[in-house]
């Protein structure tokens, strides 16, 4: 009488393989917070979200590309701030210096005055963001304001590269020293450092004293504008960062919908799962120990 026969091995481990690979399927499941795992468990749905992953993938793209925009933008807003002050030191030195009635002594201590605002108006624009690139630079990656061998300064010009935040959406999150500085035949950094100079040298007049305030009142009207502007994308960026967690959060809404996924009911599953597998194991190791005398008994 023959009592293990092959045939018996094979059902018995296949049916204690099929187990074992429904408790790691649900093992996957649990780990994974997922209960489809393939498209053979339900294509429509298993396609549906895997659309809603990469949009999901995209989002979290853009949400750090809008982090980083605000964090510039934030920063160019404090810095453009600090710039306005400087410019209106300058415009309260040079209407001193529009009095006749100064002394050369007077005139060359705003004139150095002034021109140590010049080399702090210099470091503003060669400020350095967080992402480690110049804040007023240009789209070439340089300096915003680099000196001369004459001592004057040349202004990054080259248009700033926008950030993408979104599909076909993007934000300009600085600008270039070039603009911000313009007056209207020149640059303030230029029309501080020339009436500096003026004052040292004991040349100033009256009059260049009110062109140079002339020059610095309408530097200062840029740079205000500037600043609005930068505020309008910030408050933009803002809006949208709040938006892509409602969607985040909507969408989380959708997978759980879509996926059926139940962290109590795939526990439950697992536990009952391998409950069978140990007591099928139990019964196979009992079964393949029994000989001929154990029938006779």
């Amino acid at each position: 009488m023959t009592i293990s026969t092959s045939s018996f091995y094979d059902r018995s481990a296949s049916a204690m393989a099929a187990i074992a690979a429904r408790a790691d399927r649900v093992s996957t499941q649990i780990s994974s917070r997922q209960k489809l795992l393939a498209p053979s468990d339900d294509s429509v749905a298993y396609q549906r979200l895997q659309g809603l992953a990469r949009a999901g993938a995209d989002d979290k793209a853009y949400g750090g590309n809008l982090a980083v925009a605000a964090s510039v933008l934030a920063q160019s807003d404090s810095t453009l701030t600090a710039i306005t002050n400087q410019l209106q030191q300058a415009t309260e030195l040079a209407t001193r210096a529009a009095n006749g009635t100064l002394t050369a002594v007077d005139r060359k201590t705003i004139g150095d005055q002034l021109a140590g605002i010049v080399e702090q108006l210099a470091g503003l624009a060669n400020t350095v963001d967080a992402r480690g690139e110049p804040l007023f630079g240009g789209a070439d990656g340089g300096a915003g304001a680099v000196k001369q061998a004459d001592g004057s300064y040349k202004l990054a010009d080259k248009p700033v590269s926008t950030v993408p935040v979104g599909d076909g959406q993007s934000v300009q999150a600085n600008e270039t020293a070039a603009r911000i500085f313009a007056t209207g035949s020149g640059d303030a950094l230029a029309v501080i450092a020339q009436l500096a100079a003026a004052l040292q040298a004991g040349d100033a007049t009256t009059d260049a004293a009110n062109a140079a305030i002339d020059g610095l009142v309408g530097a200062t009207d840029t740079v205000a504008n500037i600043q609005g502007s930068i505020g309008a994308r910030a408050a933009r960026v803002d809006l949208m960062m709040t938006d892509l967690k409602t969607v985040a959060v909507d969408r989380e809404a959708s997978e759980a919908a879509i996926d059926g996924y139940d962290d109590t009911a795939a526990i439950v599953e697992l536990q009952k799962t391998m409950t069978i597998l140990s007591a099928t194991q139990a019964s196979f190791g009992k079964l393949s120990q029994l000989s001929l005398f154990d029938y006779l008994r």
